[in-house]
């Protein structure tokens, strides 16, 4: 009589596992050419300005820029308008967040508000704030308050819509629950509508910290003395082009830096939700 030793069963894998790789997969994909987009494009720019088919004196190249932003790191000329334009930023959010999340929670569950600022705050969101520069200017002058003041304005509509669009869309049956219990409205705001509304709070923080971002690089153009703008308008006016070029590179990774890991937080505290 033969004993059969049954082989063990291969996992299976489950549609949420093939979900989730089909998804990696697609990132993996997503990233690498990205990276091959950027690599075209920057070997396309040196060839041109190697080729002397653009005056590298006005345009700058890769490798300048590469040399130009090794000598601010070694010189350490690169961290002090990098902490004032973070400073910036920093404020600019912070007052945006205090500020946005409850207005829009209040402004989202109340019809009577909703009707009376929405056409606002939608000319706001669509109006560039780089128009308003002269009011702002004339209002508060050109020194730190006015930068700060363009930081939030940039930052606060985008913030604002995704929150009021949240408080809206909340389950019913949730809204119904609270009711029953006869909870207060400022307890229903905290405890039922802001955990509800949280894909979308974080949706706004991420489109807001890009916004804010731009808007203390104008500020710092315009009408600052220190920061990552103010450098590249100096070095511009100075012909330099390379440190202009170096202090853009950094914007740039800064703003990559400061998106991804809203999206990450983002991705972290609402898994549970379809929309993320």
């Amino acid at each position: 009589m033969t004993t059969q030793v049954s082989q063990p069963a291969s996992p299976v894998t489950g549609p949420l596992e093939r979900a989730v790789n089909a998804r990696k997969g697609k990132k993996l994909t997503t990233g690498r050419l990205g990276v091959i987009g950027l690599v075209v494009v920057l070997g396309a720019w040196q060839v041109t300005a190697s080729a002397g088919w653009v005056d590298a004196s006005f345009a700058s190249s890769p490798v300048g820029a590469v040399k130009a932003l090794a000598h601010m790191i070694g010189t350490g000329e690169l961290w002090p308008p990098l902490l004032s334009t973070l400073e910036s930023v920093a404020y600019g959010m912070i007052i945006t967040v205090v500020v946005g999340i409850p207005l829009g929670l209040l402004i989202g569950r109340s019809n009577t508000l909703y009707g009376l600022t929405e056409p606002l705050v939608s000319i706001m969101y669509s109006v560039p704030f780089v128009v308003f520069l002269p009011i702002i200017i004339f209002w508060f002058g050109i020194g730190a308050e006015a930068r700060l003041v363009i930081v939030v304005w940039s930052a606060i509509f985008p913030l604002l819509i995704n929150v009021i669009a949240g408080a809206r869309n909340v389950d019913m049956h949730y809204l119904q629950v609270a009711k029953v219990f006869c909870a207060p409205r400022l307890l229903t705001l905290r405890s039922v509508t802001f955990p509800a509304t949280l894909p979308f709070v974080l949706t706004g923080v991420r489109q807001s910290v890009g916004r804010a971002l731009v808007g203390a690089i104008v500020a710092e153009l315009f009408m600052g003395n220190a920061g990552l703008g103010y450098v590249v308008q100096t070095e511009t006016s100075a012909f330099k082009m390379d440190d202009a070029m170096a202090a853009i590179v950094v914007i740039a990774v800064l703003a990559i830096v400061l998106t991804r890991s809203v999206a990450w937080i983002e991705r972290r505290f609402t898994f549970w939700s379809s929309s993320v």
